[in-house]
């Protein structure tokens, strides 16, 4: 039995792998890809070569990049973590045979598992499979978020994902799939109002499409405009909370800028440029703010294991039940078959192509 496997060899190199399958493990599945999901930060910085996996080592006990071997070096052989696959062939009655969920093997036609170790989230029959591409791992990501944002109001008595963004004013940096997804979660779960800033027309288009406020950054001074409009006592103007989803220097002084005195901004994005136009001797310094980083690797300290990523998985299934068609329509903006996937790669890396979600198929 024969498989391939999307591998990035080099900067700028992509290529398809066929390999041998591999033998099917005592209490293990195999399973056959439906979609694989493309994410446009994490995946293409392997491309692009600006990982920092690529360039040091990574201290996990330390938790520090330390000059060093790359803890990945090219070949990059495990890419992706956006699949829905069917299992077609089982030898543990947990996993039977046909049934479809959502996985983070990355971007291959199959692949073996088994159930103690995998992200294997079964999907419900009431949801497209497709939709399936967020459940693992990235609308994850998003919740947790959330999950920041209210355990930086409650600690460890946060209860739901609401407890950070209801009755408040909230603002979306960036409006790539992270950040609509985020903005469609603040709204789901109460938040007063949602504003998401972000220079490119088209993705304030699908905001808008989304029913979401759309803010041009570069239009006047939107720390201005948001201070006026969000009022919440003599001296005290701005968002509640800022989530922050561009992975880029600006985005983050934004981001602090819209902020009320005192306020936090949830960072999610994945800087590979450093940061110079961050100015921590301005808003930062002058009006006490706070940046909390919320990766999917941890949820936030005293909540676990209330709150692990089986539980953010089924708030996404949540989110994708209410809203998951609209997503379908505006957010995921190609559908490409598998086998075009390294040209497609580098032309998004090289930005000769411009989507915002895309989905390969198998």
């Amino acid at each position: 039995m024969r498989e391939q496997a999307l591998v990035v060899s080099g900067p700028g190199q992509v290529e398809l792998v066929d390999q041998e399958a591999a033998v099917l493990p005592p209490g293990g599945f195999r399973v056959q890809t439906l979609y694989s999901g493309i994410s446009a930060g994490t995946e293409l910085s392997y491309v692009k070569g600006t990982n920092p996996y690529l360039t040091a080592t990574w201290n996990a006990d330390l938790g520090l990049f330390q000059p060093g071997p790359p803890s990945t070096p090219y070949p990059v052989r495990n890419l992706g973590y956006m699949q829905v696959a069917r299992v077609v062939e089982s030898d543990t009655p947990v996993v039977p045979v046909g049934t479809v969920a959502a996985m983070t093997y990355g971007h291959r036609s199959a692949a073996v598992a088994d159930p103690v170790t995998t992200r294997f989230v079964p999907l419900p029959d009431d949801l497209e499979p497709l939709l399936g591409v967020y459940v693992a791992h990235l609308g994850p990501i998003c919740a947790n978020g959330l999950l920041h944002a209210a355990a930086d109001l409650y600690g460890p008595a946060t209860r739901d994902l609401g407890d950070g963004v209801r009755g408040r004013r909230v603002a979306v940096v960036g409006a790539g799939v992270v950040g609509l997804l985020t903005a469609l979660f603040a709204r789901r779960h109460g938040a007063a109002s949602v504003v998401v800033l972000d220079p490119t027309p088209a993705r304030r288009e699908v905001t808008r499409a989304l029913g979401l406020d759309p803010l041009d950054p570069g239009d006047g001074d939107p720390a201005g405009l948001l201070k006026t409009r969000w009022a919440h006592g003599p001296g005290d103007r701005g968002a509640d909370v800022v989530f922050q989803c561009r992975g880029q220097d600006w985005a983050l002084h934004l981001a602090l800028r819209l902020l009320r005195p005192q306020g936090t901004v949830i960072d999610l994005a994945f800087y590979q440029g450093g940061a110079d136009a961050v100015r921590l001797g301005e808003e930062f310094h002058h009006n006490g703010l706070s940046v909390r980083c919320a990766q999917i690797g941890r949820v936030p300290r005293g909540l676990a294991p209330a709150w692990d990523r089986e539980r953010l998985s089924a708030a996404t299934i949540d989110l994708l039940r209410a809203d998951g068609a609209a997503i379908r329509t505006h957010l995921v903006s190609a559908v490409v078959p598998f086998v075009q996937a390294p040209a497609l790669l580098v032309d998004l890396a090289q930005r000769r192509r411009q989507e915002l979600q895309v989905v390969l198929s198998g």
